[in-house]
Parts: structure tokens; sequence; C-alpha cells
């Protein structure tokens, strides 16, 4: 929330990793008008259903710019901090056919709230439980443990419903913080699924540069992380 595609660009580093890797990024802004705050609506229950609202806006954006470029559509995914990584879990659960895999970093799960006061509850980690439709995508989630704005309850219930158990390993950044990475596998054996939670950090983009708001440059790159674990889903 209060961030803009430029702000965002700068903290995560984006768009140089894009350079890097070969990609294309797409930053959806939120009007004012929409959001005071310019958070995405996640918690409205007509921002949470298929070809409606919010969503329905970003996957017309996601598909106009396939029909500009030449994307691989088996190679087209969704990430997001905060209010956006709540609503890239809605976008990663209402479009399987459109995105291959999941971010979420500091997020909340598909229709944790239907309302604000019910928002507010699910990000202090007191969040309704809601059965996703359709197929469990790939997802990989980033969490700080002492996040005082959304509870990082969240991050574990966002790889509450796999069905084979991780394994955790941990680790550490070179002067930086601790963080426990957690590995999911499909019943293929094939890693469905990875949960870093990031010791002794708060509400921040991980990995993120000073140039932009609302990043942690002591923690792993979230960034870097999120493009390896997008390319192993091809």
């Amino acid at each position: 929330c209060g961030q803009d595609p430029d702000d965002f660009a700068n903290g995560t580093g984006m768009n140089l990793l894009a350079e890097e890797v070969g990609c294309l990024v797409l930053y959806p802004a939120q009007s004012s008008s929409a959001n005071a705050s310019r958070c995405w609506n996640w918690f409205n229950a007509v921002d949470q259903r298929r070809d409606q609202g919010e969503p329905s806006i970003i996957a017309g954006m996601t598909r106009e710019v396939m029909r500009q470029h030449a994307v691989d559509p088996g190679q087209v995914y969704v990430a997001g901090l905060s209010a956006g990584g709540a609503m890239a879990t809605i976008m990663g659960t209402l479009y399987p056919d459109l995105y291959a895999a999941v971010g979420v970093h500091s997020g909340l799960p598909f229709a944790s709230a239907h309302d604000l006061p019910s928002a507010l509850a699910a990000m202090k980690g007191d969040f309704r439980r809601a059965q996703a439709p359709g197929r469990v995508l790939p997802i990989i989630v980033f969490h700080g443990d002492r996040d005082t704005t959304v509870h990082p309850a969240n991050g574990d219930e966002l790889v509450r419903h796999l069905t084979q158990p991780g394994t955790a390993e941990p680790g550490r950044v070179p002067d930086g913080h601790a963080y426990t990475r957690t590995l999911y596998p499909g019943d293929d054996g094939i890693i469905r699924a990875e949960h870093w939670l990031v010791h002794g950090a708060g509400h921040a983009w991980f990995g993120g540069n000073a140039r932009g708001s609302y990043t942690d440059d002591r923690g792993p790159d979230a960034s870097r992380e999120m493009m390896r674990f997008f390319r192993t889903r091809r």
C-alpha cells in the first residue's frame, strides 16, 4: 500500500533481473480513487471472483501484454508484497490457466477476509480458512517472523493445504538475517512450494534496494529466489 510501480520496481530490483534472465515485468497500479491508500482491495467479495472486480482488470492487463509481445503462455507468473501478495494469491487461485506459479511476500491466503474489519483481523492472524477452488498452484512464500503488519501465521496458512510434509533447511545471509526454507514436494516428488521464514525480519521486501520503500537488504534475495522458482516451472 502506498507504493507506485516505480517505487516497487526500484525496491525489488525486478527490472535489472528481467534484463538478466530475459523476461517482461508488468507493474499494475492501484488508483487512489479505488483505494485511498492505493492498496489492492483483496478483502472485498467482488475482488475475490474470477472475471470480476480487480482480478478481471489485472488478468486483462496480463493478456494484453501477452498479445503485444512474444510471451510463452506457460511461463507467466504473478507476485506481490503485502496487499499485493494477497492479490497475487487471488490471481493464482482464480486464474490457474493464466499463471503458472505464484510468489507471495508478506501476504495473505485466498479469501481470508470478506470486508475491511475481517481484513484487519486477518492481518493479525485471525483469518478465514476458505477452500480454494481448482488445482493447487506452485507457490513460493516469504514472510518475516517479526512482521507486525501481516502476522506470519498467514505465510504458514499459504502452504498448510499441501499434502506432503516439508523439509526444513536453515540458512543465513552473510551479515544478514537467518532464515528457514521449507520445501514441499508434490505426490510426484517435484517441489510444489517453498516457504521462507526470515528470522528477526519485519514487513519489507527481503534483499531489496533502499531506493524503494519497504525493503530489507539484510534478508535473502526474494526477487532472485522467486525468479529461480518460477523458471523451474517450465
